[in-house]
């Protein structure tokens, strides 16, 4: 263009200058007289305008970095159409077979074959439904290198849970996406994205009719609902990411999940910060697109109703507890006759929020209290499951820690204990022990209450507001926060008269039946029956 009109012009300046009338002043220019960048025109002087070939070239160069720009964003509008399209492709033809197919239901848990509280709450939310409804039929997204029925009879093993073996799994190869290790920083983005990811697999390995997220990865909920077309229900055990979180680093408070590097630096808990609100920000957006929000506690609750924005529509349907298996007994003579020990327990996988170190610090100071006094002589039992590699390498750190604290003689590790032996230790404990800062519900606690051990839990989120409250107008157990609190509140739980133990004990467990599997099935079926309809 500009070598064409270069060629009609003989003139460097391809633009005719005007200059309007003026009512005392020159007319139309006639001449023009350039002197370096400035014209002479009938004795005034002007600026030139910029040449014509500077101007296309800025243009051209404009819109190249506007092409620039634009190709990421076309190409994952081309990605995601392109996607829309196989999966409704593929969703066509699985449905096409029949006109009266049943309602396909997916739950999401790449970790269904551990041994924790949410396992337990994802197969009696596959029982309830499958035993409700006859037209529905239930899949399982699990990144677990286990078989159908390995599976299902880990959940009767461990949970004492008969689920239907028509049940359909769908084996993911991509759950090291949202494995910790795999993002030493950034973590919850890092998990997120890798969520994103697996979700993505999941979707194109079977599209379904309702997904339901029972492990809280709320950024799977859009790919499902944009992509996928399903309606959307989830049920949340813990926020990925708190209002609590947020307090913390802003307060520079060192815990598991800010370092002690980051609380010391102004500078970097400040960036941190920005970093969780962003992060927040995101996770809210990613969270409203779910249909039906249930939650597991009411401390759960406040924080997803002001992180989604969601209000009242978040619903509190408390987990299924084992309460009838663990209460079906009456209550064991403690301490046992036989040794003469106080067993306490503790319930948690081997995690490090579950903060197995305060336990053990709390039991050393107990030791240092007590004394030598031969009439009380406690044992610390930890009962959980290892999940990888990480958990199994915790569980010999804290083995360590006890040679250091010179306690060794009388703690134990019992690891991936069957139920028959899990109720076995609760059974014969005499204090349930829990220290798990901010825990959303707290299964173990209600377990521990059921089988009659005296509970003694973090005084915070879930055993705080929901469970260990007065009940009745008594009390049903005790909190504690610091090491030395814990020391104080096991003492006084071993040497205080039995007659009053007793009655504390089966007080607490009789306020746990509030938590039994039958009511949370009938909350579950509640809540997700309009999910369910045409």
């Amino acid at each position: 263009v500009v070598c064409l009109l270069r060629r009609k012009k003989k003139t460097n300046n391809l633009f005719e200058v005007f200059q309007k009338k003026k009512k005392s002043n020159i007319g139309v220019v006639k001449t023009d007289k350039r002197e370096g960048n400035k014209k002479v025109i009938d004795g005034v002087t002007t600026f030139t305008f910029v040449s014509f070939e500077i101007m296309a070239f800025c243009c051209c160069v404009s819109w190249a970095l506007l092409l620039l720009l634009a190709l990421p964003v076309t190409g994952l509008l081309c990605l995601k159409l392109f996607l829309y399209w196989q999966v409704r492709r593929r969703r066509r033809r699985d449905r096409s077979h029949s006109k009266d197919a049943p309602v396909r239901v997916a739950f999401f848990h790449p970790y269904c074959h551990a041994g924790g509280g949410g396992e337990r709450v994802l197969w009696l939310s596959v029982k309830a439904l499958c035993q409700r409804y006859q037209f529905v039929r239930c899949h399982v997204y699990t990144g677990d290198n286990a078989t159908g029925e390995e599976i299902l009879g880990r959940a009767r093993q461990r949970f004492n849970v008969e689920v239907n073996s028509d049940v359909e799994f769908v084996h993911l190869r991509g759950r090291n996406w949202v494995e910790a290790a795999r993002w030493p920083y950034f973590t919850l983005l890092g998990q997120s994205i890798g969520s994103m990811i697996l979700g993505m697999e999941a979707l194109l390995k079977f599209n379904p009719d309702v997904y339901i997220d029972s492990m809280g990865y709320a950024f799977t909920l859009p790919i499902f609902r944009w992509l996928g077309g399903c309606r959307i229900g989830c049920y949340v055990h813990y926020p990925t990411i708190s209002t609590d979180m947020l307090e913390r680093v802003e307060k520079r408070t060192v815990a598991y999940n800010n370092a002690a590097g980051i609380a010391r630096s102004p500078v970097l808990s400040r960036l941190k910060l920005w970093y969780y609100r962003a992060f927040a920000y995101m996770y809210g957006v990613a969270g409203r697109r779910a249909d039906v929000v249930m939650v597991n506690s009411s401390w759960t609750r406040n924080h997803i109703a002001s992180l989604w924005q969601v209000g009242q529509e978040a619903r509190v349907v408390y987990p299924p507890c084992d309460t009838s298996g663990f209460s079906e007994s009456p209550l064991c003579a403690v301490p046992d006759q036989a040794t003469n020990r106080h067993l306490i327990v503790s319930v948690a996988q081997f995690r490090p929020e579950k903060n197995h170190v305060l336990q053990l610090q709390a039991f050393c100071e107990l030791k240092k209290r007590l004394g030598t006094k031969a009439s009380v002589r406690p044992e610390l039992v930890l009962v959980g499951g290892c999940r990888n590699e990480g958990d199994t390498q915790r569980v010999e750190m804290l083995k360590r820690l006890a040679d250091e604290l010179q306690i060794a003689d009388s703690v134990r590790f019992e690891l991936n204990v069957p139920y028959d032996r899990l109720r076995e230790l609760l059974c014969s404990a005499t204090v349930g022990l829990h220290t798990m800062v901010d825990e959303h519900f707290g299964i173990g606690v209600v377990e521990c209450m059921a089988a009659g051990a005296v509970t003694l839990a973090n005084n915070s989120a879930g055993p705080k507001m929901d469970i260990v409250v007065e009940w009745q107008g008594e009390p049903t157990g005790y909190l504690a926060s610091t090491a030395q609190e814990y020391a104080a509140r096991m003492r006084e739980i071993l040497t205080m008269p039995q007659d009053r133990r007793d009655r504390l004990r089966q007080h607490a467990r009789s306020s746990a039946r509030r938590f039994n599997d039958d009511t949370f099935s009938n909350q579950f079926i509640s809540q997700t029956e309009r999910l369910l309809r045409p």
